[in-house]
Formats: structure tokens, sequence, C-alpha cells
């Protein structure tokens, strides 16, 4: 028995020994007595907590809202004090406290003033409460956003970095003690100052002001105590490399209101000129072949000026009919080239080209071409040597063919000449040269060439045919017989 119950004692001395809190640990302790001097609580497995005298007082509102059963975070200061108790105080008071109050500043839109403890590249450190918040650029008024042409991250905290100490009017716009997220704006503030002013203001307006700061993205323009914004696209019509090709600070320019939206207003300056693209038809034609530049080569085509004004597109996928990857294979920035419209849309301001369709144009030339002359070449197999062709088909080869069978039919009427039409024993005469040679009719000229054997030969040949003729001994004459024969037929 009795050692049953000192191995109870020992494994309760244990646990004991487990729970017990060191000096300065924060515990999660539940109340289970408080009035408006002291508050007791129970720290699971050691023994009773206080929180007592100033420690209480320091914030009556707070400890009024407390009730027995809750949960609080403690602190210990003390394991044993005069009463056998531990000492305990509020682990998170003050900033439980911090946040509260914060809170009710978010919600009632109360403009306060702070100083800027520190900055990084995305926006200002600031400090209320003693709780740390942030301001991120986007929630700065006009004057302080950091306009950094290029936007080089070192030189836009430089400029954060000079608003160190200076004092803002800001507005909270989250304090989240879950999240640790308190977030301040000072632009919310610049807006409701000047929300009167921008009311004066509508689409379609004109206005005039000074060029306040030029960045990558478009210009600033100040005008009656307000700023707008010019974006890039809207300051000329044609397309722009930065806005400082054409404009620089303080000059005074003139800017067409394209929206109002809260306390932003974007302008245009290009909207007072007329559009390029108006009557761009009278220029550009779908199937029209042009000469344009090409000023910038993307992974996804060409961009490619045919005026100052007016730019196309040439996409990847118009480039060629064979797949390309890498269109700066197929030309260079700076390149001239001609193209095909393929598409122009004036209201989208969009004019698109093609190199992929002007081969294939040349392409359907060549089988046009192609085309041709197989059809030359099926009517002269339609149309042989001596006979009349089509009306329109004499080309050179056929005029030469025709020459040369009228010198072989020349030949054959010389050879086929019967010896009842030149005399019997008399030689067959030459032509000779300027001299016109008979012709004969078909019927004679087949019977001439059947009695001397004359096949159709080449005039290549025809010299040496001339030659053999003289050559041959002169038909005898014919028998008296065969001529009264003939007669009396």
């Amino acid at each position: 028995m009795t050692t049953v119950a000192n191995d109870i004692f020992e494994n309760l001395l244990k646990n004991s020994e487990n729970n017990i809190p060191a000096v300065d640990e924060v515990v999660r302790a539940s109340i289970i007595q408080i009035s408006k001097k002291e508050a007791r609580f129970n720290l699971p497995g050691f023994r009773t907590g206080i929180i007592r005298g100033r420690e209480i007082m320091r914030d009556p509102r707070f400890v009024s809202t407390l009730k027995v059963g809750d949960e609080v975070n403690v602190r210990v200061l003390d394991l044993d004090n005069e009463t056998g108790e531990a000492e305990l105080g509020f682990a998170d008071f003050g900033e439980n406290r911090a946040w509260e109050k914060l809170n009710e500043l978010r919600d009632s839109g109360e403009i306060i003033e702070v100083a800027v403890s520190d900055a990084n590249k995305g926006g200002l450190i600031i400090t209320l409460e003693n709780i740390a918040g942030f301001m991120p650029v986007s929630q700065l008024r006009p004057e302080n956003y950091p306009r950094v042409s290029g936007g080089d991250k070192n030189k836009i905290l430089e400029k954060l970095k000079s608003l160190v100490g200076k004092k803002m009017k800001v507005k909270i716009l989250t304090a989240d003690p879950e999240e640790n997220k308190l977030i301040f704006s000072e632009k919310v503030v610049w807006e409701d100052e000047f929300k009167g002013e921008v009311a004066k203001y509508k689409a379609g307006d004109v206005i005039e002001g000074q060029i306040s700061a030029l960045t990558d993205f478009g210009a600033f323009i100040k005008f009656d105590n307000m700023e707008g914004l010019i974006h890039i696209s809207e300051i000329v019509w044609q397309r722009l490399n930065h806005p400082a090709d054409v404009l620089k600070v303080g000059e005074t320019v003139k800017a067409k209101i394209l929206e109002v939206a809260g306390s932003k207003i974007f302008l245009s300056i290009k909207r007072l000129t007329e559009d390029p693209w108006k009557n761009i038809g009278d220029k550009f034609k779908v199937g029209d072949v042009v000469k344009g530049k090409v000023v910038k080569v993307s992974p996804f085509g060409f961009i490619v000026e045919l005026t100052p004004e007016i730019f196309g597109l040439a996409h990847i996928s118009e480039l060629s009919d064979e797949q390309v990857t890498n269109p700066s294979k197929i030309a260079a920035l700076g390149d001239t080239l001609e193209f095909k419209i393929v598409s122009v849309e004036p209201d989208y301001h969009k004019l698109n080209l093609s190199l992929k369709a002007l081969k294939e144009k040349t392409e359907e030339q060549r089988n046009t071409e192609t085309e041709k002359r197989e059809n030359i070449e099926t009517e002269e197999q339609r149309n042989p040597v001596g006979e009349q062709a089509p009306y329109g088909a004499g080309t050179e080869t056929e005029k030469q063919r025709n020459i040369e069978t009228e010198k072989r039919e020349n030949i054959g009427t010389e050879k086929s000449l019967s010896s009842d039409e030149i005399g019997a024993g008399t030689p067959v005469p030459r032509p000779q040269a300027g001299m016109a040679v008979p012709r004969l009719s078909a019927g004679m000229a087949a019977e001439g060439l059947a009695t001397e054997g004359l096949a159709t030969e080449g005039l290549g040949a025809e010299e040496q045919r001339n030659k053999e003729t003289e050559e041959q001994p002169v038909a005898p004459p014919v028998s008296p017989e065969s001529d009264e024969g003939e007669k009396t037929e």
C-alpha cells in the first residue's frame, strides 16, 4: 500500500514539475474570479495566479470586457508571492489595446498625422501605437509619388528615403491583428481634399497644363492644382519608344480628357489631331503589296512601319509557309521588306501583313507561266508542219516551219516536171536566183513524187540534192509508140 502511494505521489510530482512555468514565460490561463481591483487565473497543473493593483488599472475599459471563463495570455512575473500565488501580468495587454484603437481609427475614417520612420523599394514604414505599418507607393499623393524614368528601383528607393522623417496626413485602410497588417494611405486624404475640384471635369474637356514628369509608361501633366496621366499610347499616333522622344518636363501642352475615375484623370494629346487611320483605305487595301521597315522583332513576329503614322503586324505564322520559331532568322531590325496586306481594321487601328502570302502569289505566277508553255506545246502538236495554224498561233518557230515547208515543195516541183511539159531530151531546168518557181497542185505533186521516188527531206540536204540532179543522165526520149498511144487514148 505504501509502495502504491509513493508511486502516485512521484507521478503527481513529475507532472507538477512539468507544468511549472518559468519566470517571464507567457502562458494561456482562464479567469476564475474577476473584479475591478484584481483577477485570478488558473494555471493548469500548477497553482492560482493573480493580476492586481497597477497592472489591472492600466486600462479599466479593457478589464471591464473580461468575464469568468475567458482565456487570456498572461506573463509570469513571480512564481510565489506573499500569498503563495503566482504573480501575473497581461502579456498582450498593450498590443491588444493598440489594435483596438487602430481599428477605431480605421472605422471612423479619421485623418491622423504620422511620421515616416523608414522606407523600402515598395513604400514607406510608419509606426503608430507601437505597431509598425506600411504605406505602399500606390497610396502616396501625387507630389510624393516617385516618378523615375526606366523604373530604376534604386532611384525609386532613393526618392522614398528622402521622405523619412517627414510628417504626413493619412488614413488607415487596414488594421488586422490576426494578419498583423496595418496599411496607411495618403492618397485617400488627397482625394477627399480635391473631390470638389475633380468633379468640375468630364470626359471630352480640353485642358492646358505643364508636363510634370516623364516615365516609361507615359507623361504626367499638372493643371489647375490637378494632375493627370497621358499614357504613352495617347501621346502621338505613331509608335513611340519613350515619351521623352517628343515631350520634355516643363513643356506646356493641350490635352483632351478621356476619363475621370475617382481622383484619376486620364488624358490624350493625340486625340486633338486627325486620326491617320480614318482614311487608311485610300492608301492601303487588302491584297496590296507594300514595302515596310521592321522596327521591332518580337517572339510573336514583326512590327512594321509603313508610314510614320501607320504600323502593321506581321505575325510569326505569316512569315513563312514553314514553321518559324525565331523571327530574327527571317529578318533583322531595320530591314526593309515587301509584304502583302491580308487585313485592315481602321476602327481598331490594326493592319496585318504577310510574307507567306507574298510567296504564294509568286508561286501562282510560276504555275501560270508553266500552264501557258504547256498550252503552246499542245497547240503545236495539234498543228503539224505544213498545216494552217489557228489565228494568233503564228510564233516565230511556226513561221520558220512554214518557210521550210514551202522550200521543200519547190524542190519537189522541180523534180516532178515531166518531159511532156519541158520537151523530150531536154534537161530539167534548175530554178535560178530570183526566179519564181511554179507551184503544183496536190495531185501533180503526188504523181511526181511517186514517179521520181522523191521523199521529204530537210532543208539542210538541199544543196546535195541539186548536185545529184546535175550528175544524173538525161532521160531518153519517149518512143513514138508511147506518144501515139497516149494521143489515141
